[in-house]
């Protein structure tokens, strides 16, 4: 690994700071896709940000950050980050070009810059496929673990080319303070899978790292890491590969694999990570791959094959499928790639009916325009009459999801294809059939995956990027869906941003707005002189 440096830290150094600073609450660090494990997209700590002072006049770009490729990740925040120049907040960026960067958050200014690539290699090529594009290096958000008393470390999965034509896929586990590789790292990314499936060979399916990019974002739960991969334009051969590491050694500790006698059930999800509840289970939507339609005596696909569904996986004694759901027209779906999986699972707070039952929920959609609620406990599992899950709103996503959806307070946010922002309301632990809200202005291919920003529910602003040229930041009333702000409102271009990407995604922390580029970063806030102490209300 290459380390090109803006600063390094003397080991003595390192470990004054961490004492000075082992106290810290570091209440405002985005360390994961979308904020946390359920995905929800809310960072309800926003304490500067509000319904007063989110407008033209007094809000705005602040600066943009420059990198070297595409910023295909979410960019993530670490608080308070001593570092040889003093304590930062930290802005933590990856790219297409193999790089992560350390900005500090509130100034710009570089602190560190590392490279993922050994010596002799480049970023992989596209693999003939045009959805990352020209190269493929970083592609997912990564996943930043911080307990008390640490300055964090990055994980994050790369993908190489050495001078030889092999490919690579390797997990760094990086120092938050200088880029350093930690734990022994980089590993290269092996597996194998009991199976008769694409690329299989002795009665294993093989993980071939020339067929994958790690395009969800890696999930953290306890000392595992997860990754899962996603396919080049469907290009075979390829299954459904889902994988855990240990933080610490870095060591692969469980891996599955949802098509092993199958193919294709890539796991991408336009970037979502994996959800997970916290008490040991993962969900997520697989996209099109082959289903078995003859189940066992339990309910469960004969051959292991669970293509275009929402499954959940168990994470005790190693990765395994506990539930499913698949559609009931799940294969011919397949079979016309309206996959299931193009988008992500979000975990919903537990909810009660209006006869005091208690509901553990989780939301998703895909490419069928089909709003989808499923029981956690009971997912539902196969009928090829009918769908037997919680809540199903037929045709209530028009275009498909190529996004993920946010949660705040009862109210489910949806940016399918070609349509405005839309906001569902629970009611008795059932979704109204139609939207309460929508946004003014529609979005283009992706749709958008809206964040959330509030101070303990009030002033609760969702934010959403369009993905064109220049790109759209925009600011609703999160209640009304009332547009407070968007990037074209002010003169001769002052908050313009650079060109748009698909599948990034508003990161909100202490007061600023984060939103990636093809070419770097644009950072909003508070413009030089605009106070914030107008709240404007609560609603």
């Amino acid at each position: 690994m290459t380390l090109h440096k803006a600063m390094v830290l003397r080991p003595a150094l390192v470990a004054m700071f961490a004492v000075t600073f082992v106290a810290c609450a570091w209440s405002q660090d985005v360390l994961t896709y979308h904020n946390n494990n359920a995905r929800t997209g809310l960072n309800s700590s926003e304490t500067t940000l509000n319904l007063g002072n989110v407008n033209s006049s007094t809000f705005g770009k602040l600066f943009t950050v420059t990198v070297d490729g595409l910023v295909d990740g979410e960019p993530l925040y670490l608080s308070a980050v001593p570092t040889q120049g003093g304590t930062h907040n930290l802005l933590i960026v990856v790219t297409e070009n193999d790089s992560v960067y350390a900005f500090d958050a509130d100034t710009g200014s570089p602190i560190w810059h590392v490279s993922a690539l050994k010596s002799g290699e480049s970023p992989s090529d596209d693999r003939g496929c045009g959805q990352v594009s020209p190269q493929i290096g970083i592609t997912s958000t990564p996943v930043i673990s911080r307990p008390k008393g640490s300055n964090g470390v990055i994980y994050t999965v790369a993908m190489s080319k050495d001078s030889s034509g092999n490919y690579h896929q390797r997990l760094h586990a990086l120092d938050a303070t200088t880029g350093n590789e930690l734990n022994g790292g980089p590993v290269d990314i092996v597996a194998k899978y009991p199976g008769t499936g694409d690329n299989s060979t002795g009665g294993y399916v093989i993980f071939d790292p020339a067929q994958y990019k790690e395009r969800s974002g890696l999930l953290q739960i306890g000392n595992t890491i997860y990754l899962t991969w996603a396919s080049h334009c469907d290009i075979r051969p390829y299954t459904g590969w889902a994988m855990g590491y240990n933080a610490t050694t870095l060591a692969q500790t469980s891996v599955i694999n949802v098509t092993p006698n199958g193919n294709e059930g890539a796991i991408w999800g336009a970037g979502a990570g994996l959800t997970a509840d916290g008490v040991g289970n993962i969900f997520l939507l697989d996209a099109n791959g082959v289903f078995d339609t003859t189940l066992n005596s339990s309910g469960f696909p004969i051959n292991g094959d669970y293509g275009n569904a929402f499954i959940r996986l168990t994470t005790k004694g190693g990765l395994a499928v506990a539930d499913y759901f698949e559609m009931y027209n799940g294969v011919q779906e397949s079979d016309s790639d309206t996959d299931l999986g193009s988008s992500g699972a979000v975990l919903l707070p537990s909810m009660k009916d209006s006869s005091g039952n208690t509901w553990q929920l989780v939301a998703g959609g895909g490419k069928d325009s089909n709003l989808y609620l499923v029981n956690r406990n009971s997912m539902g599992k196969f009928n090829s009459k009918s769908n037997n899950i919680y809540q199903e709103l037929s045709g209530a996503l028009p275009g498909g999801m190529w996004s993920i959806p946010a949660f705040w307070n009862g109210r489910l946010y949806f940016g399918p294809v070609g349509q405005p922002l839309l906001e569902f309301q629970f009611k008795n632990a059932k979704l109204l059939t139609s939207p309460v809200a929508q946004t003014s202005n529609s979005f283009g291919y992706p749709g958008t995956t809206p964040s959330i920003s509030s101070n303990k529910g009030a002033n609760a602003i969702v934010w959403a990027s369009e993905n064109s040229n220049p790109a759209v930041l925009h600011a609703y009333n999160a209640n009304t869906l009332v547009e407070l702000y968007n990037t074209n409102q002010a003169a001769n271009g002052r908050d313009h941003f650079g060109a748009g990407n698909k599948f990034i995604i508003p990161m909100i922390a202490n007061g600023k707005v984060y939103v990636g580029t093809t070419t770097g970063v644009g950072v909003f806030g508070l413009l030089s002189g605009a106070g914030s102490a107008s709240s404007g209300g609560t609603r």
